[in-house]
């Protein structure tokens, strides 16, 4: 099958390297069209990479997060769109402080729904991948990001709603992209001491809060793109302000990920197709009728 469509929508540029990126580039390698729509410029991105806090790039930050957003794309083969909201931040402190005012998190959430319609109407994906109601993790714009893809998925199909954004257009799939998964670092820290080896990652793996359960148990796909590992990683150094070469991102070698754990996890959070789970494409059950 060919000409289908995915749309990857994430919070910030490098959201799309760091979640998911290998099975677009997948995808994008074996012919279809995949597009990365960008909620917010992630302006308010600290550098944490200290190799890139250097003088010019933090007064220019909303202009050198873009120039890394395309590199990023190219490496991953995928078109991207920015639908223009401004980064929220992550507060931190006891108590958090207010967001800022008309960031992201604070709009109303028919603007950037609307928005997004509009752009779900002109690229027309069969398959649409955001986060969970949790964000991923806490963060305001990654909650709004999922509250936003959620509610544009239900009203790009209703030619009742924002009639002025195009024809209707109703997205087959909606998944939820899952990362932090525990059983992965546990099976990584298996394999270390297979090898006789100490494991990188222990001190990260023991601060873990086990009260945030198995999220295991909600993945319902399962997508292998080992191969494209090092597209995703490569992407991910694309972000040279976001992204340390020598942080936790890269500690696990990429022929001990591509052993043990090759795949990538989604959760099928909505179905207008029938389709049998657990799954490994993440365009199951998508008719050749349904291909337009």
């Amino acid at each position: 099958m060919s000409g289908l469509r995915l749309m990857a929508v994430h919070a910030h540029p490098d959201d799309e390297s760091s979640k998911g990126a290998a099975t677009t580039a997948r995808y994008a390698a074996e012919g279809h069209e995949v597009l990365v729509v960008t909620l917010t410029g992630g302006e308010r991105g600290d550098i944490l990479n200290p190799a890139m806090d250097i003088p010019g790039i933090r007064d220019r930050m909303p202009e050198v997060r873009r120039e890394e957003m395309a590199e990023a794309a190219r490496i991953l083969g995928v078109q991207q769109r920015w639908l223009g909201f401004v980064d929220s931040g992550l507060p931190e402190g006891d108590p958090k402080p207010p967001l800022p005012e008309g960031c992201f998190a604070l709009v109303p959430l028919e603007e950037p729904t609307r928005k997004l319609v509009e752009v779900i109407r002109e690229f027309r994906p069969h398959v649409m991948t955001t986060y969970d109601e949790n964000g991923g993790y806490p963060h305001p714009d990654h909650i709004r990001c999922h509250e936003v893809s959620v509610a544009a998925y239900e009203a790009a199909g209703d030619p009742d709603r924002f009639p002025e954004a195009g024809p209707a257009w109703k997205v087959q799939k909606l998944y939820y992209s899952h990362g932090f998964i525990r059983k992965r670092l546990e099976l990584f820290r298996e394999e270390y001491e297979r090898r006789g080896e100490p494991f990188p990652m222990e001190e990260w793996l023991k601060r873990w809060r086990t009260e945030q359960g198995d999220i295991m148990a909600r993945v319902t796909t399962q997508i292998t793109c080992s191969d494209y590992f090092p597209k995703r990683d490569d992407a991910l150094r694309a972000h040279a302000t976001q992204i340390d070469p020598n942080g936790s991102f890269f500690a696990v070698p990429l022929d001990i990920q591509q052993k043990v754990w090759p795949t990538e996890e989604f959760e099928l959070a909505k179905t207008r197709v029938h389709t049998a789970i657990p799954e490994t494409d993440l365009f199951a059950g998508i008719e050749d009728g349904q291909v337009r």
